[in-house]
């Protein structure tokens, strides 16, 4: 694995004070498949989300080797399949949306995201 860059881990330590302003229940570093090395960098527990933040130009990626952005893929698809939301967090200001693929958030508006996802949340819960 290559080792993170400056700018991933400010981006990680973003998101996880963020989420914990907001009282968001997390997990870092979550693995779901025990048998395989596919770990998100967020599981937001109570919405079963999983937050990716790109690891390309943040963390070195994996060198652009076709075989390997397959296995990545396939992580999204197995998450789906056990009821899991994905959402990639881009750094690039321009990065080509997907729609067969998960959800894309440019890096700079996710604490936006989850402050919607929290408000969203809390006005589920009061309307019994």
């Amino acid at each position: 694995m290559p080792k993170a860059t400056d700018r991933y881990l400010e981006a990680e330590e973003e998101i996880e004070r963020v989420l914990k302003i907001l009282e968001i229940k997390y997990e870092k570093k979550f693995q779901f498949k025990s048998t395989r090395h596919w770990r998100f960098d967020f599981h937001l527990v109570e919405h079963r989300i999983l937050i990716e933040i790109a690891g390309g130009p943040w963390s070195g990626g994996r060198g652009g080797k076709l075989a390997t952005k397959a296995w990545s893929m396939d992580r999204y698809d197995v998450a789906a399949e056990m009821g899991y939301s994905v959402v990639r967090l881009e750094s690039a200001r321009s990065y080509k949306i997907k729609e067969d693929g998960p959800l894309q958030i440019q890096a700079c508006f996710a604490d936006k995201w989850l402050k919607d996802l929290k408000r969203l949340s809390f006005n589920e819960t009061k309307d019994i």
